[in-house]
């Protein structure tokens, strides 16, 4: 599959996608998002995926949504195409292998939406946060009011919602907005040496430790505790937990072979 605003590159089992309109700062228009949902779909029936990084292209990972598009828009338009943005950045966040952020420049608005809707954020120095909407006269629209106040907490989320400033990554990092913080030479290297780390790992283990996670944040520690136990219990019936107790009891390394 071709796309016009998006770049695809597998290395071994990780796919790097990188955010490809350079020309607007690589902006979100409703063109992109449906690449970015047939992509999304495509990569998660892909059992050869272990891992995806996201990037973007230039000095911007992604600017935000594109302006010109939303400033014709009215009430009826504009909640369409939030909702357009919530489903695809929805199934981002709950693909069933991992995702990385590497985030090389500006993510401000929709950009740190789509890095917030991936697991985990590896930022260069370079970088710069925000939600800067509310000086556009709008909310955030693609899950910012939501996903920022549980990574941040919400006073620190409403503080950088309520006053469109953006935020270091040095900053970032120290709020937990971001897992690490490298030099823009190395960031892609840094979030493909995480990958590896993850892809060698069993991926029905890695999924279902995902799954886990991510419903246990929905709700209370008695039924959170209920979905870990049940997952816990999927991964006795699979060849890759013989295999991997197998070999440490025989100091030996795995072979998974995700069944």
């Amino acid at each position: 599959m071709t796309y016009e605003f998006l770049k695809t590159e597998k290395q071994e089992k990780t796919l790097i996608v990188t955010i490809s309109r350079p020309s607007a700062l690589n902006a979100l228009n409703l063109a992109l998002i449906k690449e970015l949902d047939a992509l999304i779909d495509h990569i998660k029936e892909d059992d050869s995926i272990y891992s995806v990084i996201f990037t973007g292209e230039g000095k911007s990972f992604v600017a935000g949504a594109d302006i010109g598009e939303m400033s014709v828009l009215n009430g009826m338009e504009g909640k369409a195409w939030g909702e357009f943005g919530l489903k695809v950045f929805r199934k981002l966040e709950t693909l069933p292998q991992p995702t990385i952020a590497a985030v090389n420049g500006f993510a401000l608005g929709g950009g740190c939406e789509l890095a917030m809707a991936c697991d985990i954020r590896i930022a260069s120095d370079k970088a710069k946060f925000g939600q800067p909407e509310v000086g556009l006269g709008i909310t955030p629209g693609f899950g910012g009011t939501q996903r920022l106040a549980k990574l941040v907490g919400v006073a620190k989320a409403k503080e950088i919602i309520f006053t469109a400033t953006m935020i270091t990554a040095a900053e970032a990092v120290s709020i937990g907005l971001v897992n690490k913080v490298t030099t823009p030479e190395i960031l892609l290297e840094e979030a493909l040496t995480m990958a590896a780390q993850i892809n060698r790992n069993g991926q029905i283990a890695v999924r279902l430790s995902k799954r886990a996670i991510d419903a246990g944040l929905e709700t209370d520690i008695e039924t959170g505790g209920a979905i870990e136990a049940a997952m816990f219990g999927l991964c006795f019936s699979t060849e890759d937990q013989k295999e991997a107790m197998r070999a440490f009891l025989n100091k030996e390394a795995p072979t998974f072979k995700n069944k």
